[in-house]
């Protein structure tokens, strides 16, 4: 606070001198001054300790305009135009603050311009991908609320995911419900995790006091406390918790600086509080802890998005003629963008972009940008194909399921078997998950589903094998053919057909899809059988034709 009322002295001083004419009589004047001083003194702490603005003198401009004028409109004489001056001063300062959104596109696109490079890698289909849409995941939290005591003073908040201890969860704080709740509660009692990749797992809460929270008031509010601990700092996007390897949970905010005048943004680094204590650090990006994984922040990630996308020829470009101007899509579950994570547990924030042509849904392009340093890379996907967008993913699903009535959510594009595809969680009108969604990115009407991802996946490669694409990202997949006895095979029920899975006398597994091999339903222990393959390196080879001893 002591900050506050220094600065807050020095504006109210400023203001008096500025605004109290010099002539008439001095015992008149000295009044004046001091009453518009403690007036301007109270008026300016207020509204630094309300609107928790920066405290940096740029911010003032719109003040210094209004007393440059007041003081010009009472002076008469000299006096007056000298303050004339100054208003004239403050009038081009406001013109130079209000004009930097047009001058200065050319230095938002250069902050946020991205490598570019054509696909990514191919997902590893051993592993599981953080796929359990965060609205699924509030419904069974709040569906456990019943674990929180006193659960009349909290409500739950944010989302966010995050890896910890090696596995993708998602992490919720208990919030006050309102003023009230916490002038009697004072402290929220602990958060919320469950898994990301698991549908079936059910949330947890784990106790941990916190007195520093978004949802706290006064001097115990998380944003006013960290504007407190370091008054001169832009910070841009909400503040999000994270926890570490211990369970310990800690509230980060990313800041940075203004690109020109005070318009624009560039992440630098983060603050970080333990909400029980208080205590407060910043850390730039480069030495952020390793147990956070979303330092920058998403809402930070949708600007930056924005600026590639729109100003890539400047600012007048991105209204008029609009040439190479790719937009964003507003998909994802986070300010725009959705995180993920990648096979080395590193999370990025996953974005799609699409023309500014109404009725268009094909994608121009996607990016991934690290979120703990901020670097982004933008795929431009196969040229000689036309990806649809996310928007065009959800509007399959919707038809795909009118009667029912379901919906999708949180599409993301990754590379199965060297097929863009999109893989998109689909809820029911009350916000549960119903089953998983793939389609071809390239070729809508490849498009499969399953009870998890795993298994939609096992029945993507079976649909994009039919569509003649192989099922290892290239063109190097052999096709053998080998002939053998069934020692051991196992059916199961996904979707409209039944996958088989058979071991043969050579030790090599396989798996085969009725929909590609109506017979396999029939294969039984010591059928003898002649098998088309695709040798992947898989431990279940891909089979494209098998024909049963007797059968066919």
């Amino acid at each position: 606070m002591a900050y506050v009322f220094i600065i807050s002295a020095v504006v109210a001083i400023v203001t008096a001198l500025l605004v109290v004419p010099l002539g008439g009589d001095r015992k008149d004047k000295v009044s004046s001054i001091a009453l518009l001083t403690i007036l301007t003194f109270v008026v300016v702490a207020i509204i630094y300790y309300v609107t928790n603005l920066d405290r940096n003198w740029t911010a003032l401009w719109p003040w210094l305009v209004i007393i440059t004028f007041a003081g010009t409109f009472l002076a008469r004489g000299v006096e007056q135009k000298v303050k004339g001056v100054l208003l004239l001063g403050s009038l081009a300062l406001t013109i130079y603050m209000l004009s930097a959104p047009v001058w200065n596109a050319d230095k938002k696109y250069d902050v946020a311009k991205m490598d570019e490079q054509v696909e990514i890698e191919a997902f590893d289909e051993t592993k599981t991908p953080a796929s359990v849409p965060p609205k699924f995941a509030r419904n069974k939290m709040k569906k456990a609320f019943g674990q929180v005591p006193n659960t009349s003073y909290y409500e739950l908040g944010n989302l966010q995911i995050q890896k910890v201890d090696g596995k993708y969860v998602y992490i919720a704080p208990v919030e006050f419900s309102g003023f009230f709740k916490w002038w009697n509660g004072d402290v929220t009692p602990g958060y919320f995790t469950m898994s990301a990749t698991d549908s079936a797992d059910n949330p947890k809460f784990v106790k941990a006091d916190m007195t520093y929270t978004p949802s706290s008031y006064l001097h115990k509010n998380l944003e006013r406390h960290m504007r407190m601990k370091h008054p001169n700092k832009i910070f841009y996007g909400d503040a999000q918790l994270e926890i570490d390897e211990d369970g310990e949970p800690y509230y980060i905010r990313s800041y940075g600086k203004f690109i020109t005048a005070r318009n624009g943004f560039d992440v630098e680094g983060i603050v970080v509080v333990d909400p029980s204590t208080g205590q407060t650090e910043s850390f730039a990006l480069a030495d952020v802890p390793e147990f956070i994984d979303g330092a920058v922040s998403p809402e930070t990630v949708s600007l930056q998005n924005s600026y590639y996308g729109k100003y890539v020829h400047g600012f007048i470009n991105s209204l008029i003629g609009k040439k190479d101007v790719r937009l964003p899509s507003d998909e994802g579950t986070e300010a725009n963008v959705s995180p993920i994570f990648t096979e080395n547990g590193e999370m990025y924030y996953f974005t799609d972009f699409t023309s500014p042509k109404e009725g268009v849904d094909s994608m121009l392009g996607y990016s991934l940008t690290d979120g703990r340093t901020g670097k982004a890379t933008y795929y431009t996907g196969n040229l000689e194909d036309s990806y649809m967008d996310s928007q065009g993913a959800l509007q399959i699903i919707e038809k795909k399921f009118i009667e029912k009535k379901w919906s999708g959510e949180m599409p993301v594009l990754y590379n199965f078997y060297g097929e863009a595809s999109w893989l998109t969680p689909v809820l029911d009108s009350n916000g549960f998950l119903q089953n998983y969604f793939i389609v071809s990115a390239a070729n809508p009407e490849i498009s499969v589903y399953g009870n998890t991802p795993n298994e939609a996946l096992k029945l993507y490669k079976t649909a994009i094998q039919r569509g003649g694409s192989t099922v290892d990202g290239s063109s190097s997949a052999e096709e053998k053919s080998v002939s053998g006895t069934v020692v051991r095979v196992f059916k199961e029920r996904v979707g409209d057909f039944t996958q088989v899975s058979f071991l043969l006398d050579n030790k090599i597994n396989y798996i085969v899809s009725s929909e590609m091999a109506p017979f396999v339903v029939y294969m039984e222990v010591g059928d003898k059988v002649q098998v088309k393959y695709l040798e992947t390196g898989e431990l279940f080879l891909p089979v494209k034709e098998v024909t049963i001893e007797g059968i066919e």
